[in-house]
């Protein structure tokens, strides 16, 4: 019988390889992913993925990637995947970009050496990019400063807290002279194509997104987060008028007689509109969203505990701390953890008498169920 051999497999290009013709380009552009520790994975292969696909359908090397990290060494993703890298923090050349690759944590993952890196590399006058909380980092580092930027959008408010000179946008990304941010997940993957197609072309980017099969790329005028409607799965107008004048005034609470009559309701009429589609009251949910956020800069920042409530609206600490509880089961000290800050009787004098001068009825208490109307 004879003994057949067999057919040694060999790589084939994919079919779409070489299938848009450029100009050919000399150098390829190389691009630097700093990954921080517990770094979003999706944000980084969503910028990564183009990248690669331009080289495949132009079948030239147009661009280059290497991967560092802070140790040099493997590092965790926040969805605890592992990656090796190529590179430490070393010097890197002028015509580099880098892009920050952000997670969880993103306080604790941008230590002193990543910030003196970024700022010696910004020096020479590169691009440098954030992707997720990466903002984060470029902003601790000073590379923001009277820059537009972004973040997500869970990390919005903290970052305004501490950042007050960057001027924070909500949309998907944002590209600023030679800074640019993304807000995380997918929206890497708008960023990327849009420096892809001004790289080399609308047409170029159009095939990656098609290979991608990502029918609709946003631009910077295109907002985060889902329309409050699509959010809360109702679509009343009023309704919807009514939760974004809260979520646009959480340090200074709007009445409810004031949100009633700017929709041209009776606080009444406002207070069935809201237990119908919501189940609670619009005091209730008002409170709900302010400890949110409350609890956001809880976790995210390093604000003192009255600082934190009185950017959520609340004058008294103890009622913030009671609130916090009811809704938590836990205090803002225990949810911050060691860093919470001295307690309440250990306050600085001069916060204490500032928090005693702050008017009261600006708080809102967790409302009681009403009886049935008749």
């Amino acid at each position: 019988m004879r003994k057949t051999t067999p057919k040694r497999l060999t790589a084939r290009p994919a079919p779409s390889y070489g299938s848009q013709r450029l100009p050919v380009q000399i150098r390829a552009k190389r691009v630097v992913f700093l990954l921080l520790d517990r770094f979003t994975l999706m944000a980084f292969t969503s910028a990564l993925e183009p990248l690669r696909l331009a080289n495949q359908i132009s079948g030239q090397p147009l661009y280059e990637w290497v991967l560092a990290s802070e140790s040099g060494t493997t590092v965790q993703s926040s969805s605890r995947v592992e990656i090796n890298v190529h590179m430490g923090l070393t010097e890197l050349q002028r015509e580099d970009t880098i892009i920050v690759c952000g997670g969880i944590d993103v306080i604790e993952a941008t230590t002193k050496p990543v910030i003196s890196w970024l700022r010696r590399e910004a020096r020479k006058g590169g691009v440098v990019g954030g992707l997720c909380t990466g903002a984060w980092a470029l902003a601790e580092a000073g590379l923001l400063d009277e820059r537009r930027a972004t973040i997500h959008w869970e990390n919005h408010d903290a970052f305004i807290e501490e950042f007050d000179e960057v001027d924070l946008a909500k949309s998907v990304y944002v590209i600023d002279g030679n800074r640019m941010s993304s807000a995380g997940g997918t929206a890497a993957l708008d960023l990327m194509l849009r420096i892809v197609a001004r790289d080399h072309g609308e047409a170029l980017a159009n095939t990656v997104a098609d290979q991608l099969i990502y029918t609709s790329i946003r631009t910077e005028k295109d907002s985060q987060r889902l329309s409050i409607p699509t959010r809360i799965g109702v679509r009343h107008p009023k309704l919807a008028q009514v939760i974004g004048r809260m979520e646009a005034n959480i340090e200074e609470p709007i009445s409810p007689a004031k949100l009633a009559t700017e929709v041209g309701m009776s606080t009444r009429q406002l207070e069935r509109l809201f237990r119908r589609y919501l189940d609670r009251s619009p005091k209730r949910y008002y409170m709900e969203l302010r400890l949110q956020k409350a609890r956001a800069l809880l976790m995210q920042t390093e604000m003192s505990v009255i600082n934190v409530a009185l950017a959520c609206g609340f004058a008294s600490p103890s009622h913030f701390s009671k609130c916090y509880r009811a809704h938590y089961q836990t205090t803002p000290y225990r949810e911050r953890g060691a860093s919470g800050g001295a307690p309440l009787e250990a306050m600085p004098d001069e916060e204490m008498a500032m928090v005693e001068e702050l008017p009261i009825d600006m708080d809102w208490e967790f409302d009681a169920e009403p009886e049935d109307e008749k």
